[in-house]
């Protein structure tokens, strides 16, 4: 079996943490690639326009395989690593953490920086919802409109027991429902289909790509 893919967050998050009198503001934000993480930053940059630190941390790519960080003034390995490290160890990809800081007039240290920075990001992801990710394959289903009511119902309970994904339907000369399904269940779903409509429905199979798995 394959690894898992690396998941992603559903949407921003923003979380303040005191230390020692600073203010460390994070942002937790999913990102399409570099250049949007890089806007996400210049936006943080622009709104506490007076900060002296913005430590930032991306990971991006379907399998997370690019990073960056930066610690921007503070000493160096103190905030940007840290930060990266928590993306790494919670396995996400395609975010971007930056992390605000407003000095309260009291040397952290470095060991002081790396918690603070570190803490920050956790604490922040702790409040995102992780959107896992997986391989899928696109199986369309088309029925006549007469029988697009009982499939449909038949597809919704069946993608919630087959780790599948019920994309939106289409309705033209007939009614065609997309789903998302793992390779392993491709024959599962062909033939439950057959089961139901007495052989009349067969699924389509399509390309595979990394879909998004929303609990909502």
């Amino acid at each position: 079996m394959s690894a898992p893919l690396p998941s992603t967050i559903a949407a921003p998050v923003e979380h303040e943490v005191v230390v020692t009198r600073s203010r460390f503001i994070t942002v937790v934000a999913p990102v399409a690639d570099v250049a949007d993480a890089d806007r996400v930053i210049a936006e943080v940059r622009k709104r506490h326009w007076d900060a002296r630190h913005h430590c930032t941390a991306m990971v991006t790519g379907v399998l997370g395989d690019q990073a960056r960080s930066s610690d921007d003034g503070e000493p160096g390995g103190t905030a940007g690593v840290p930060m990266l490290e928590v993306l790494r160890r919670r396995g996400l990809t395609d975010l971007v953490a930056v992390v605000t800081r407003y000095f309260g007039g009291v040397k952290l240290g470095a060991g002081g920086l790396v918690r603070a920075y570190s803490t920050s990001v956790s604490e922040a992801l702790d409040r995102a919802t992780v959107v896992p990710r997986r391989s899928l394959t696109r199986a369309t289903v088309a029925v006549p409109h007469a029988e697009a009511g009982r499939i449909d119902n038949v597809l919704r309970e069946w993608v919630r027991h087959h780790d599948a994904v019920l994309g939106d339907p289409a309705y033209g000369a007939v009614a065609a429902f997309e789903l998302w399904v793992p390779a392993a269940e491709r024959e599962h779903l062909r033939a439950d289909l057959a089961a139901v409509s007495a052989g009349a429905v067969d699924p389509v199979f399509g390309e595979e790509r990394i879909v998004d798995v929303r609990s909502d």
